[in-house]
C-alpha cells in the first residue's frame, strides 16, 4: 500500500481540485479524502505538489524491434517515466513494421518484461506502411494495438484512407495520420519561408500539411470515422480541425511541445532542430497556442523520436527528422503555457490525460476503484535538463541545458512507484 499525503489532486475527468490524501492498495486506488490513515502503508509525501491522473503520450517511437541502436522499449519507457508518463503509444515504423499480429504481440510481450510504463502499440494502416494494401488491423487489435497509423508517412491515397476509416469505424479504432503531401515536401528539410532561404535549405511549405489535413477531414465526414491528426503544426490545419469539430465530426488533434515552443526562426545549422513537421512560422505557433487555450487541440504528444548520435552528426539535409521529447514535455508545457498564463493548470493536465484518453476511447480519472496510474509534479521546482543524463539512449534535443521551472516528481504505474526524482520535492 502507498499513502500519498498532502498533495493537491487535480483531475479534469471529475473536476476535482482539492487538497486530499490518496491511498493505493495494489493496482487500484482504495480511498481519497482528507487526513487518511493507513499504518502499514508506505508514505509518499506530496506536500506542495500536484497529484494528477497518469499522463498518456499518444505519439512516440521506441525503435524496438529493429532499431535498438537508437532506443529500446526499456530505455524509452525509463525516459517516459522520468517525464511523468504512465502510458505511451508507440508508432509502427519499426523494423519490421508493426503491420501484423505477430509483431504486435512481440512488442506487447517485450513491454511486459522490460517496460517501466504501459506500452500501447499503434498498428500500421498498410502492409509495410507502403500505402498499397490494408494491414491486418483486426488481428492486430486482438493482439493489443490501440489505433492505426502509417506515421512517418501519410496514408498514401484518398481511396486507401476511406477504406481504412470505414474499417476502423467498425472496430472502434482511431485513425492517426501524419499529414503531409509528399509531392510538396519532397527534399525539404525545414519549413519554407524567409529563414529557409537565408540558410540555403530546401523548404517544406505549410500547405504540404494542411492540404492533407483537409483531405482527411472530408473523408472523416464521408465515413463517420474517428480521425486524429498527429503533430499538427500549421494554422490552416488547425482551422480545418476547428471547422470539423463545429460540424460535430469525430476529428481530434495533438500538438508537440517543440511546436508550441520553437519556430522556424530558431533553426540553425544543427540537426537537433530538424524534425517533421518542421518548426513552423511565428503566426502558426500563435495559432497553436490559441488552439491549446480554446479546446481545439485535444492532446499534447511528444513525438519522441530518438536517433543514434552518428545519424544526426551529419549535414543538415542528410540527417533524419526527429528529436527526443519524453523528459522535457511537462516542463515545456508549464514554462510556455501555464507560467505565461496562456492556459490554466487544469487545462494542461487535461491535455496530458483525459484528452489523449478520449482519443483512445478510454477513461483516465482519480477515484476509488480506478487503476492507480498517477503523475505527481511540481509547478515551480527549478532544474536543468541535461541530455547526457537522460534515460534515453539518444540525445538529439534542442533543449539540452535548458533551465526549467516545474518538473515531474514521481510516476506511479499500476500502484507501483516506478520513478521518483532524487532531489528535494519542495514545490
Amino acid at each position: 500500500m502507498i499513502l500519498i499525503r498532502g498533495g493537491r489532486i487535480l483531475d479534469p475527468a471529475s473536476g476535482t481540485d482539492a487538497a486530499q490524501d490518496l491511498l493505493l492498495d495494489g493496482p487500484r486506488i482504495a480511498r481519497t479524502g482528507p487526513a487518511l490513515s493507513a499504518p502499514d502503508a508506505e508514505i509518499l509525501d506530496a506536500t506542495g505538489l500536484i497529484v494528477a491522473p497518469g499522463f498518456i503520450d499518444l505519439h512516440c517511437h521506441l525503435r524496438e524491434p529493429g532499431q535498438e541502436i537508437s532506443e529500446t522499449i526499456e530505455t524509452g519507457t525509463r525516459a517516459a517515466a522520468r517525464g511523468g508518463f504512465t502510458a505511451v503509444c508507440c508508432m509502427p515504423n519499426t523494423q519490421p513494421v508493426n503491420d501484423n499480429a505477430s509483431v504486435t504481440r512481440s512488442i506487447v510481450e517485450r513491454a511486459a518484461a522490460a517496460a517501466s510504463v504501459r506500452v500501447w502499440p499503434i498498428g500500421a494502416v498498410s502492409v509495410g506502411s507502403k500505402g498499397e494494401a490494408l494491414a491486418e488491423i483486426a488481428a492486430m487489435q486482438d493482439a493489443g494495438i490501440v489505433a492505426v497509423s502509417d506515421d512517418g508517412k501519410p496514408v498514401a491515397t484518398a481511396k486507401l484512407m476511406r477504406q481504412t476509416m470505414d474499417y476502423c469505424r467498425s472496430l472502434g479504432l482511431a485513425v492517426i495520420d501524419h499529414c503531409e503531401d509528399p509531392s510538396l515536401a519532397a527534399g525539404g528539410v525545414m519549413r519554407e519561408g524567409p529563414r529557409s532561404v537565408r540558410l540555403g535549405l530546401k523548404g517544406i511549405p505549410a500547405e504540404s500539411e494542411s492540404i492533407c489535413v483537409g483531405r482527411d477531414v472530408e473523408i472523416a465526414a464521408l465515413t463517420g470515422a474517428h480521425l486524429h491528426i498527429a503533430h499538427l503544426s500549421s494554422r490552416v490545419s488547425l482551422a480545418h480541425v476547428r471547422a470539423a469539430k463545429k460540424q460535430g465530426l469525430a476529428v481530434t488533434c495533438e500538438v508537440t511541445p517543440h511546436h508550441f515552443t520553437l519556430i522556424d526562426e530558431d533553426v540553425i545549422y544543427d540537426t537537433r532542430y530538424k524534425m517533421n513537421p518542421p518548426l513552423a512560422s511565428r503566426e502558426d505557433r500563435e495559432a497553436l497556442l490559441a488552439g491549446l487555450a480554446d479546446g481545439t487541440v485535444d492532446a499534447i504528444g511528444t513525438d519522441h523520436a530518438p536517433h543514434h548520435p552518428a545519424s544526426k552528426d551529419v549535414e543538415f539535409d542528410r540527417a533524419p527528422f526527429g528529436i527526443t521529447g519524453f523528459e522535457t514535455a511537462l516542463a515545456l508545457a508549464l514554462s510556455e503555457l501555464v507560467h505565461t498564463k496562456k492556459i490554466p493548470l487544469m487545462r494542461l493536465i487535461e491535455l496530458f490525460t483525459t484528452g489523449p484518453a478520449k482519443v483512445l476511447g478510454i477513461e483516465r480519472k482519480i477515484a476509488a476503484g480506478e487503476t492507480a496510474d498517477l503523475t505527481i509534479f511540481s509547478t515551480n521546482h527549478k532544474w536543468t535538463f541535461r541530455a547526457k543524463d537522460s534515460a534515453s539512449k539518444s540525445q538529439n534535443t534542442p533543449f539540452d541545458n535548458r533551465e526549467f521551472q516545474g518538473a515531474p516528481m514521481a510516476t506511479i504505474v499500476n500502484g507501483k512507484l516506478v520513478w521518483r526524482r532524487e532531489t528535494a520535492t519542495s514545490a
